[in-house]
């Protein structure tokens, strides 16, 4: 079933097996979205600088530099929802795609209906927090980290830290409540916009991801329950 409300979404495939490319496009055509592909690392670069897509899904096996290159070189020229298509669920695997930029992953093989899912709850959630931008003070001041909101920009100490669209929106959403837990399944539920025994795995990598770019010691664990931000000497909005 598709989607009709707003503007239609272009997104980017990036896969090297022709069969399962194809495949991916007509069921993305048919839910409603415009597709772009790709077959190889240079080729995804390039067709992500010249459509601009609003999400993309990606191969982590790809000719010409992998999946993870990719993810890295689109990120460092415009934050940019990515979902990984992957045939290992290594922790490892995981781990390592998530710290690059990618904000979930689904495994091969995988079910269309799921992967339009995922796809969906990605887009949900740029749409959701660029109406949160808009609805709230622009900016918060936690200690020595400044959460600009409107600029989707963080600085720890004055100096700028680039953080992945989502990376962003989980800072931003335990940042409302600093010093207050916020449950794993709340935080699935609001900043992917789903929440099952797979994504536990997802948030975890992310809250790893987010405490090397910004301080361990700045998002604390309460084991079985969530996370908090902890920030010294309180919060100016």
């Amino acid at each position: 079933m598709t989607e009709s409300a707003g503007p239609r979404r272009t997104l980017l495939v990036v896969e090297d097996d022709p069969t399962i490319n194809q495949a991916l496009t007509d069921r993305l055509v048919a839910e409603g979205f415009d597709v772009v592909r790709a077959f190889d690392g240079p080729g995804a670069v390039t067709a992500y600088e010249q459509h601009e897509p609003d999400a993309v899904l990606l191969d982590v096996m790809l000719p010409g530099f992998d999946g993870l290159e990719v993810c890295r070189r689109i990120q460092a020229h415009s934050p940019v929802p990515v979902l990984m298509l992957t045939a290992r669920a290594e922790e490892m695997d995981v781990l390592v795609g998530l710290g690059v930029g990618a904000d979930d992953y689904v495994t091969k093989p995988f079910r269309m209906r799921e992967v339009v899912a995922r796809v969906r709850a990605l887009l949900r959630r740029v749409d959701r927090a660029a109406e949160l931008a808009r609805a709230q003070e622009p900016q918060v001041t936690l200690g020595d980290l400044l959460l600009d909101r409107a600029a989707r920009r963080v600085l720890v100490g004055g100096t700028e830290v680039h953080l992945t669209p989502l990376e962003f929106d989980l800072l931003t959403m335990l940042a409302e409540q600093p010093g207050t837990v916020c449950g794993r399944e709340s935080l699935m539920t609001q900043v992917w916009g789903w929440s099952d025994a797979h994504g536990t795995r997802t948030l975890d990598s992310h809250v790893k991801s987010l405490r090397a770019k910004i301080g361990a010691g700045r998002v604390r664990t309460v084991h079985g329950v969530g996370y908090a931000l902890e920030v010294a000497g309180g919060a100016q909005v």
